[in-house]
């Protein structure tokens, strides 16, 4: 057996939620037509009721959902109660009890699933206080359609990071471009599985040069192969299952407030992107960009990436002022 860094990875980044008093959950969705063979979602979470309003993290299409937000949750744990699932299709959360059975499901699916998630969880947080919530890439997708569906009065202020919420197909094939050639489609490129191939989808989501692309390839083929391998053929189909950009998704403005983060060397998402889809959202959007930063800021840029999100949360949880001349 070859020596592998996801190990060390997933340690580091299990640490990192352990450390911030997450503990790591299971709850079975109900199914549509109640024969229980519905959905599980796997999810990291305080235990018991929750003492802080509550916050949901949503993870992008790269594996690990704990090393997409390991930098975030201790931070953020000091002032919510954090929430952070595994999609539909990604992790330890399954489609269906058998995946094979159902069509997979698209970023308003996904949504549905993590409100029945909130439903579900210890002292029923739908419930309680609005729900913040926060997704990146793909997250953000799924975080819009929970925030149009669920509506302001379940889902409070909403932070989106370097999520094209008007993609389109022409847009898949400039990205398919920028990426050199040799990937027939985008699931080659998001998934890959060669050390060129990983390198490649490495230059494109960040700026900064990083250290994992200086392993030897063996290490590197070894380490893609067993990350996108797993349910690889769930999330191709997931990738075909996205409505954005067809005719059944439409963005509208949403009522809530929106933080709107963007990496201006984004190759992923190019960054004059971010303006279109700011137009779209409405008045109550914050557009904040990254400088030398790139599909991932907060990875790449976590200090400044907390900071903000935090202070926006907390700003749209305070009571407005009180109007002394009324």
């Amino acid at each position: 057996m070859g020596f592998s860094i996801l190990p060390l990875m997933d340690f580091i980044a299990r640490r990192a939620f352990l450390r911030a008093g997450l503990q790591s959950h299971t709850v079975a969705l109900p199914s549509d037509d109640g024969s229980g063979g519905g959905a599980t979602i796997h999810y990291w979470a305080p235990p018991g009721e929750p003492r802080l309003p509550p916050l949901l993290l949503i993870h992008g299409f790269g594996p690990m959902a704990t090393w997409q937000w390991r930098l975030q949750v201790g931070p953020l744990s000091r002032r919510f109660h954090l929430i952070v699932p595994d999609l539909l299709g990604f992790g330890a959360s399954s489609s269906r009890t058998s995946p094979a059975a159902a069509a997979a499901p698209s970023e308003t699916a996904q949504a549905a699933a993590l409100a029945a998630l909130l439903d579900a969880l210890p002292g029923g947080v739908s419930a309680g206080p609005r729900v913040a919530v926060a997704g990146t890439s793909y997250g953000g997708f799924v975080a819009y359609a929970l925030a149009r569906v669920a509506g302001p009065g379940r889902v409070g202020p909403v932070v989106i990071s370097n999520s094209d919420l008007l993609k389109t197909a022409e847009d898949d094939a400039a990205l398919l471009q920028r990426a050199g050639g040799g990937f027939a489609r985008t699931a080659d490129l998001l998934m890959p599985l060669d050390a060129r191939g990983a390198r490649r989808l490495m230059e494109l989501s960040f700026y900064r040069r990083q250290a994992i692309t200086l392993l030897p390839d063996f290490v590197l083929r070894q380490a893609v192969q067993q990350l996108f391998t797993d349910k690889r053929e769930e999330k191709i189909e997931l990738m075909k299952a996205v409505t954005v950009g067809t005719d059944e998704f439409k963005v509208t403005p949403l009522p809530q407030d929106v933080l709107l983060i963007w990496g201006d060397h984004d190759q992923i998402f190019p960054l004059d992107k971010a303006f279109a889809v700011k137009r779209c959202l409405g008045e109550n959007v914050r557009l904040e960009i990254f400088e030398k930063t790139g599909h991932v800021p907060q990875m790449e840029d976590p200090a400044r990436f907390n900071k903000l999100v935090l202070d926006f949360l907390l700003a749209s949880q305070a009571p407005p002022p009180i109007d002394s001349t009324a």
